[in-house]
């Protein structure tokens, strides 16, 4: 965290801790990552070595039990501000989207058998719909 290596993911908010165990590792990663609380250079590179050390294997839960509880009594995403949330994220404008989904815009998955590419993925997934 915060190393001078192009894969090390750079901390903006130091929040971002107490909800990546309060979401939930990935949720919590993804959100706080669009929340622009952290960011990452190198981001393919991140992930395979969070992957390749097998993470979710090694973290010991009786250690996290008082910051997961403290995680969850604060809880950002509780439901009560469910409808914020998504006037958040869905009322940004298509510029976001643009950026992280295909030229049709799909918000689904992709078939990358035999793709390359983000749109040959979801032209894959259509023909095999």
């Amino acid at each position: 965290m915060n190393g001078s290596q192009p894969r090390d993911p750079q901390v903006h908010n130091p929040r971002f801790y107490q909800r990546l165990l309060a979401e939930g590792g990935s949720l919590g990663l993804g959100e706080s990552y669009m929340d622009g609380w952290w960011d990452c250079e190198q981001m393919n590179e991140l992930i395979s070595r969070v992957i390749g050390a097998g993470l979710e294997h090694k973290i010991n839960p009786l250690k996290l039990i008082f910051p997961v509880i403290r995680a969850k009594l604060t809880n950002m995403q509780r439901r009560s501000r469910a409808f914020k949330i998504g006037e958040h994220h869905y009322d940004m404008g298509n510029e976001m989207y643009r950026l992280m989904l295909d030229k049709r815009m799909t918000y689904t998955c992709g078939h990358w058998k035999a793709a390359d590419n983000l749109d040959a993925a979801q032209e894959a997934k259509l023909d095999l719909v």
